[in-house]
């Protein structure tokens, strides 16, 4: 373990890494392309175009930036269909037991998502995993922005955390180019938003399983 090992800290994403809502995700993303006549696209096609900011990702499938009126269309659907049909999500498998070890290890770990502040925390409550995070920080702001800005806040906030011993683990490029930001490492997942193809372009290792991303994890923090 190295002996910095007691110093090591990993900041968790939550959609698509620690929750597997990807079922969720898609549906929602159909429901907002409806609103606007587009086509419905397959997980295939999602985790191959996706990117944030999230109007970038529209960009991508409609040619181009979608307009004001019909971003505020789309978001509010998405995040109309989303809340309904999140209920039927659960933890990524083996999270639960990955976070407690992790803790009982004497590491410490956060959560940081771009998912609202007010919505993510009672539903990390419900799953029983709050009392394993030092901190649990989702947006406060508009949506659509980026994660990089929100991560120096995040780490910060962390009395006694060392970026340098400090790794990110997340399903998306985003989440590397926001450790990067603050000077931490950054661990990236198959099982979420993105395909293999799309996270290796990060430079950063990239896992099949959380698992994985913890030993990964534990390797680069010390």
């Amino acid at each position: 373990m190295g002996k910095h090992g007691a110093a090591a800290h990993i900041v968790w994403d939550w959609n698509g890494t620690l929750f597997h809502d990807n079922a969720a995700i898609i549906g929602a993303t159909n429901a907002a392309f409806a609103e606007l006549g587009l086509e419905p696209i397959t997980l295939e096609r999602y985790r191959a175009l996706y990117c944030v900011p999230v109007p970038k990702f529209y960009e991508r499938l409609m040619g181009r930036l979608p307009t004001d009126a019909e971003w505020e269309i789309m978001d509010e659907t998405f995040h109309r269909y989303y809340t309904r049909h999140r209920t039927a999500c659960e933890l990524t498998e083996g999270a639960a037991t990955l976070l407690a070890g992790w803790r009982s290890a004497g590491h410490s770990q956060s959560l940081l998502s771009m998912y609202g502040h007010d919505e993510l925390v009672p539903l990390v409550r419900g799953f029983g995993i709050e009392p394993h995070f030092v901190r649990v920080d989702g947006r406060t702001g508009p949506s659509g922005g980026s994660k990089a800005e929100h991560m120096v806040r995040h780490i910060g906030a962390l009395a006694g955390v060392d970026p340098r011993r400090t790794v990110v683990i997340g399903d998306a490029a985003d989440d590397a180019v926001a450790a990067l930001h603050v000077g931490a490492r950054a661990v990236l997942y198959t099982g979420g938003s993105h395909g293999r193809a799309s996270l290796e372009v990060a430079g950063v290792p990239v896992v099949d399983s959380l698992a994985e991303a913890v030993e990964e994890a534990e390797r680069l923090a010390a």
